[in-house]
């Protein structure tokens, strides 16, 4: 009727004993009333000592499983089945949550023979070895630094190496103390957002963009308005004719057009800005994945008091470091610093002092001249199989990034490209889930993450699937 349970590794033997007792009431093998033999009785027929016996008892008794009753002695108590409670009604939600969750498309899912959605990681983006060297070198200090206080800036030494290398390679104008290290773009517009919009201030954003921006500015309450892009980004004579507090824009890649912000139209930006009262939120996402000639420089370097450089070496290094940062005027950085604290206590310091010796060493730079080759010839054979396949498309070739953008033909729809795709197994990124509308029919096709066989078969999968407009 009763026996011992295997033991499960580490446990101590009162407590399998009265696992194993535990067991056989729930099981039903004890009825409910039963009397239970003396302590040596018990411990004999189970083969362990009395004290293990009392042990397990005392457990059980206070877990319910056991009463005493009299001179009875001790006797099972069976736990009466329970209904399982309600659920309980959530607390109502705040306004910010309510516009957060509004309109949220849902997650795709599936297994798909080629996957093109945009947002994967590429293997070949990850210098392994710089790395983890820099990870080994560092975490010797984890213990040193162990209960100093965390400037919430980031260590210096990695700000200074950011700001060296965003001064070096991409023409910012950035000192250490106008550097914060983030965990992503999206913690940064989150921060910033929160900081300087609600209801009744105005924000500014590309159409199409980049819809976690958007998310992050509406969230505050404050109105958003969209200004629509073109072959050469945004529309600066587009801009609205009114004050507003943020303007988010991409200026070095589109996204998600691709299409590069030519100089004319980034100093009409800047003279906006100046004019309204605007600070510039600019993500320069795509800055170290530039495969055509060199990536232009950022539009900070132009306007440093009204602009914040936000990006992320995550993409290159590993999304699991998030190594974020922005750049900002002085006086952004110190209200930034001074209400962190209320989320967030800064960067991982292991990590931070990581990425700033990849840096400093040349190692980053080096590992993305390594790098780019690849990206570059995978973004050639989609553009190339594309034109075979689906010669009606018309792919924009990218200057930089990850994924081209595709405009559809007219009579086609996004929507249904998508899931005639997904049929024949391939999955495709529509443009409207991630911008909210407002753009013509659109799809995207993420392609460094693919070897080139999958790149062709994908497109020849496609081209089989869309020869004529889905209905």
């Amino acid at each position: 009727m009763l026996r011992l349970l295997d033991a499960h590794p580490g446990e101590a033997l009162h407590t399998r004993v009265a696992r194993s007792l535990r067991d056989a009431v729930t099981r039903g093998l004890i009825p409910d009333g039963i009397r239970l033999p003396g302590h040596r009785p018990l411990a004999a027929r189970l083969g362990v000592s009395r004290n293990t016996v009392v042990d397990a008892l005392t457990q059980l008794q206070s877990e319910g499983y056991l009463g005493v009753r009299g001179r009875s002695g001790t006797v099972i108590r069976v736990p009466g089945p329970s209904a399982p409670p309600p659920d309980a009604a959530a607390p109502p939600l705040s306004a910010w949550a309510t516009r957060v969750l509004r309109g949220q498309p849902g997650l795709p899912a599936g297994g798909y023979a080629v996957d093109f959605r945009v947002g994967q990681d590429v293997p070949e983006l990850y210098p392994e070895a710089a790395w983890t060297h820099a990870l080994a070198h560092r975490a010797g200090e984890a213990g040193q630094r162990a209960g100093r206080h965390a400037d919430p800036l980031g260590p210096l030494e990695t700000r200074r190496a950011v700001a060296a290398y965003l001064n070096a390679e991409r023409g910012a104008r950035v000192t250490p103390d106008m550097v914060m290290l983030t965990a992503g773009t999206q913690a940064a517009l989150d921060a910033l957002a929160r900081v300087f919009l609600e209801a009744g201030r105005g924000a500014v954003v590309e159409a199409p963009t980049y819809a976690g921006a958007r998310a992050a500015l509406a969230a505050t309450g404050a109105g958003v308005w969209s200004v629509p892009v073109d072959e050469s980004g945004l529309q600066t004579d587009a801009l609205p004719d009114a004050d507003a507090t943020l303007v988010y824009v991409t200026p070095g890649c589109q996204y998600p057009t691709t299409a590069t912000l030519p100089a004319p139209r980034r100093h009409a930006l800047i003279t906006w800005a100046r004019r309204r009262g605007a600070l510039i939120l600019e993500d320069d996402y795509a800055a170290d994945l530039h495969h055509t000639g060199r990536a232009p420089a950022v539009l900070q370097g132009l306007a440093p008091e009204r602009t914040v450089l936000l990006g992320t070496f995550s993409k290159v290094l590993a999304p699991a470091t998030r190594s974020g940062f922005l750049a900002a005027p002085r006086e952004v950085i110190r209200i930034l610093a001074a209400t962190r604290t209320l989320t967030d206590r800064g960067p991982g310091t292991l990590d931070a002092l990581a990425l700033g010796d990849v840096l400093a060493s040349g190692a980053y730079t080096r590992h993305l001249r390594r790098s780019r080759p690849i990206i570059r010839h995978r973004h050639e054979v989609l553009l190339a199989a594309l034109a075979d396949h689906l010669p009606q498309w018309s792919a924009r070739p990218a200057s930089a990034g990850l994924h081209v953008y595709v405009p559809l033909p007219p009579g086609w729809r996004a929507a249904a490209v998508t899931g005639h795709a997904a049929s024949h197994g391939v999955a495709l990124t529509p443009l409207e889930p991630l911008t909210g509308g407002g753009h013509g029919p659109a799809v995207l096709l993420a392609f460094a993450h693919l070897p080139i066989d999958a790149l062709r078969d994908g497109v020849q999968r496609l081209g089989v699937a869309l020869r004529s407009p889905p209905a």
